[in-house]
């Protein structure tokens, strides 16, 4: 059986194979001296909020999205358009990824946000700041009739500053192009079938098993 390691940031319940058969997941999964994120990405309603939440849930890592950064401020300040909320989305992200620096050493966090509203290079300065050693990427795969669906049916419980109706052409057209952000391993989630939650979780453990290297130059304050 391979050796176990250290005790984790997290107690869960979820079990890896191994050669041996499976080992308790109860262990230290950072790389030492490092930080790792599992990056929750897809479009606006592919379902990464409640699958971050359920990841969260199983494993006892943080959660942290772009509507939790954002949405207090939504509250507060108003009127908002879609120009000053793209504004309060890029702010929310960096605060995201402050919080993600800040973080204790060996942490394993999830990020749960659209990463492709943002160039792929903004993400990887941020994690190369914030000294991620590893990536694993759930891309939450997910047809535009899916995706518009689910949309309108949030709609009246958004706060204003969210696009409203006239944002679902544009919604439909984004599902037909998006890609994810392949910075490291990638788990393709279709959404249109019921998702194995433990499947995604041993997936995780083993994509952490091959730490990423990034070398970006840092941003600009």
């Amino acid at each position: 059986m391979a050796e176990s390691r250290a005790a984790s940031n997290a107690d869960t319940r979820a079990t890896i194979p191994d050669e041996g058969g499976l080992l308790s997941i109860g262990r230290r999964v950072g790389q030492p001296g490092g930080r790792q994120v599992v990056l929750i990405n897809g479009i606006p309603a592919s379902g990464k909020s409640t699958l971050a939440a359920e990841l969260s849930a199983r494993t006892g890592w943080l959660q942290l999205s772009m509507d939790g950064i954002k949405n207090p401020f939504l509250q507060y300040l108003q009127p908002v358009d879609r120009e000053f909320n793209r504004v309060l989305g890029r702010a929310s992200y960096q605060a995201i990824w402050s919080i993600v620096a800040n973080a204790p050493q060996g942490s394993t966090l999830i990020i749960d946000a659209w990463f492709g509203f943002q160039p792929k290079e903004i993400l990887l300065a941020y994690l190369a700041q914030a000294g991620i050693t590893g990536v694993a990427e759930v891309w939450c795969e997910v047809s535009g009739d899916i995706a518009i669906g689910r949309y309108k049916a949030r709609l009246e419980h958004r706060l204003p500053g969210h696009p409203g109706e006239e944002y679902l052409p544009e919604l439909k057209a984004l599902a037909e192009r998006a890609e994810p952000m392949n910075i490291g391993p990638v788990y393709r989630a279709d959404q249109n079938v019921p998702l194995d939650i433990e499947k995604i979780i041993n997936w995780i453990f083993h994509a952490f098993e091959s730490p990423v290297d990034i070398k970006v130059n840092t941003l600009r304050s």
